[in-house]
Parts: C-alpha cells; structure tokens; sequence
C-alpha cells in the first residue's frame, strides 16, 4: 500500500497527458501482471541516473557535464538506514530503498525540492535491493519473495514471486529485466507484465525434493548481513554488469564449501540463459560489482584481500592484478577514456588507467579519505563523499589531475554515503547509510 500523498511537480501539459494516461492504465494494469504485450519504453542509460552505479556495465560514469561548482539545494532524513544508491529518473524523479518503523521500504522525491512523491509499504529487505527506472519512469526494486514494478506515481503495476531478495536489477539489451538474488536465483522478466522470458535459472543448483523430502525453504533474507562484503553466507552479492550488446553479464557468486568466490560470465540470447566460464580468483570473496570497459572487453572487479582485477570478458582470463592498500567497496567508476577510479570506504581517491597488461597509476590523493563511491561526468569532473574533520564533504574533483576543484559540507553527515548519483542537468544526489539525503545542484 502507499502512504502520505501524491503530489504533482508541474501543471505543464505534458504532466497532465502523463497524468491522464497512467490513470486509464489503472484498469488495464493490475498486481497480478495484466498489461499490454507491446513495449514501446526504451531504457538503458539515457538520461538522469537510472540503476545504482549509472548503466547496465556499472559504469559509475556519465556523459553529462559536471559543474565545476554546485551547492547545497536541500537535504531531508528518511526516517530509516539507506543501503543502496539514490537512482534518478529521466525527469528528475528520485528513488530509493529504506527500512522504517511504518514499513515505508521505497521512496520517491522531487529533485527539485525534496518533497515526497510516494512512499510504498515492502517486505522489510527491500532496502538490500536496488532500484532501476525506465525511460516512462516505472521504477523497478525487490523485496522478501518479489521483484515490483511501479509507476511514477507509485502505483502498483506487478509482482513477481522469487526464492530471496533481488540484489542486483539491471535491464538488457532488449529492454527485459534481469533480476539476480542473494540466493542464486536469476530471471528475465518481462517490464510491462512481470512475466518471466526465460526458465529460471538457479546457480547453485536445484534442491533435490527426493532426497530430502523434509527440506524446507529457506528464508528470504537468509545470508543478507553478508552480501556487503561479500561474505560466504551471501551466495550474490553484487550488482550484476551487463553488456547489451552480447547478453553477456558478470556477476560474483560464492558457491557453498568453495574456498574463495568466483566471477561468472552467463550469456541471455535465444531465449535462455547459460554460463559461458566461472574462475574461482576472489578470495575472501568480494564486496566489489564487477565493472565492463566501454568497449566490453574487459571485465573490473575487486575482492577482500585488497586487489583489483582486470579480466578478460570473452573467457575469465585474467589480464593483470593491481593491489590496493584498501578493499575495494561498491561500485568501480570506469569512464569512456578508461579511466579508473575504485571506491572503498576504508580507502583513498585515486585513477587508473588500464594499458593492456598493467594498470598504470594516473594519480592519487591519499588526503581524500573515501566516504561513499566516486563518479565521473562530462568535463573532465568527479564527484565523490570524503570525510573532512568530524564530518563529510561532496569533493569535487579534476579527473584528470585528481586536484580537488570545490569542496561542500554536507550538514550533519555522518559515517559513510551509498553512492554518488547524477542528474540530467548536474545535479548531485549523495544518501547516507543512516538515512538523509543531500541534493546539490549547479551553480551557473
């Protein structure tokens, strides 16, 4: 069910066509997957921030240009923790996943202002879930047992059942979703209905009924308290990278009794998924979502022994290792150029760039302690949260240089930011993990 109220952002007539149209759908589309079967919607990176770390690669990078100066436009609490990046729609609509006392587990804002556009009542792990929006601004996040679809107005459009919480949501080529849980469960779901295109696949196998026939199924937030470091009860942890033009997609899995964890390469065509190579090489396992180069060739991904690893897209063959003095955490920002700037809230700004058989290092700031996961906009600009004093700051940084260009408070903050979000004019959204949202807009 949905709580507080639904309020309009503009009286321009293009909202109220909007508007028009999505209240004749109401009859058309129901919870239970009703809908037309033709899908008009394009997705993919377009424009605002649509998934957690930008693009179905997990590029951490947009081709928007970044202001050089922004400032502080507002900041609101939640009223719960916020594990997951802020995601942005094409119109500026905000989104994200929480945990509150009332059951509120996804929220919607104005970019402009802050205020609330809806907030929707979800099983209590929908904050382990990201979200991803499409070009008509249905936002799409997971819960206990459920992949949801809804309208910018926060009406429901389907549910989906799933065994666990979908911890990685993407869209591929075609313009499906591709969901992938914490247990191992992948699905090709269809964005109008919630219907599945593809048999579900499970990657650690399914249980065997005859052999214990008293098995029982397991919670839906079984291993959760592990996913963010990619601990072994959490069998995916991160969000999976997605190459829409091959159907490739990569993403980490700790199978049970295994001594490190592995990146798997499974492929969606002809209607149905398989794996195409796994390679056991993330020890201790890793808290890291893989990243594809531009071209997708090449496949980044940290683990917990402080390494970053570059490895060939096409067969799992590793091209070079770089070691951190920190664990690599969230997401890897690689930009079109190729550069490469790793994120770890234990850890420092720097920038890579990826020569072929080594990583050469650009440049470091080992002042700037990280607070949340750097990103890369147009301009040669990059935004990341830093711990300055007792607090935080949003840094804005010269990616070329790595020089700090603006540095801004963010009033009140403390310990760490999900990630950095961009918007289609610039502006930037940062969230912290204990539950407040800060919005900084350009300044002309």
């Amino acid at each position: 069910m949905r709580t507080g109220s639904v309020r309009p952002v503009s009286t321009q007539p293009r909202f109220r066509m909007r508007a028009m149209a999505a209240l004749a759908a109401i009859g058309a589309v129901a919870v239970s997957g009703c809908g037309t079967d033709v899908d008009d919607i394009t997705v993919g990176a377009g424009k605002g921030w649509p998934a957690a770390y930008h693009d179905g690669r997990n590029g951490g990078a947009t081709s928007v240009t970044g202001s050089r100066k922004v400032a502080l436009n507002w900041s609101r609490p939640v009223g719960g923790p916020i594990e997951k990046p802020v995601t942005i729609g094409p119109e500026g609509q905000l989104f994200l996943t929480t945990r509150t006392p009332s059951g509120c587990a996804i929220l919607s804002f104005q970019m402009l202002t802050g205020r609330k556009r809806f907030c929707n009542q979800l099983g209590p792990n929908a904050i382990s879930s990201p979200s991803v929006v499409d070009a008509a601004t249905n936002v799409y996040v997971g819960d206990d047992g459920a992949v949801n679809a809804f309208n910018y107005l926060g009406q429901p459009r389907w549910r989906t059942p799933v065994a666990g919480v979908p911890v990685s949501m993407q869209f591929t080529g075609d313009g499906k979703l591709l969901t992938v849980t914490q247990t191992g469960q992948v699905d090709v779901l269809d964005r109008q209905t919630g219907h599945r295109e593809v048999s579900t696949v499970q990657l650690l196998g399914e249980p065997d009924y005859l052999e214990y026939p008293d098995l029982t199924r397991p919670a839906a937030g079984q291993g959760l308290d592990d996913c963010s470091t990619g601990g072994p009860q959490c069998a995916v942890a991160n969000i999976s990278a997605v190459d829409t033009k091959s159907g490739r997609f990569f993403l980490t899995l700790w199978r049970p009794g295994k001594p490190t964890s592995a990146l798997v390469a499974l492929r969606y065509h002809d209607n149905r998924v398989e794996q195409e190579w796994s390679a056991d090489m993330l020890t201790e396992g890793s808290g890291t979502s893989p990243t594809l180069s531009a071209d997708g060739g090449t496949v980044y991904v940290g683990d917990n022994t402080n390494r970053l690893i570059a490895i060939d897209a096409t067969n799992g063959h590793t091209k070079w290792v770089q070691p951190l003095e920190f664990a690599p955490r969230g997401g890897i920002s690689v930009s079109a150029g190729g550069l490469i700037i790793p994120a770890g809230d234990e850890g420092y700004l720097l920038a890579l760039r990826d020569t072929g058989d080594a990583p050469e290092l650009v440049w470091e700031r080992k002042d700037l302690a990280l607070r949340g996961s750097p990103v890369q906009t147009g301009g040669d600009t990059g935004y990341t949260a830093a711990a300055i004093g007792d607090g935080l700051n949003l840094i804005t940084f010269d990616t070329e240089t790595g020089a700090t260009i603006d540095s801004d408070v963010l009033p009140g903050a403390k310990g760490t930011t999900t990630g950095t979000s961009i918007g289609a004019e610039g502006d930037v959204i940062l969230a912290t993990r204990i539950g407040e949202v800060f919005a900084f807009k350009p300044e002309k």
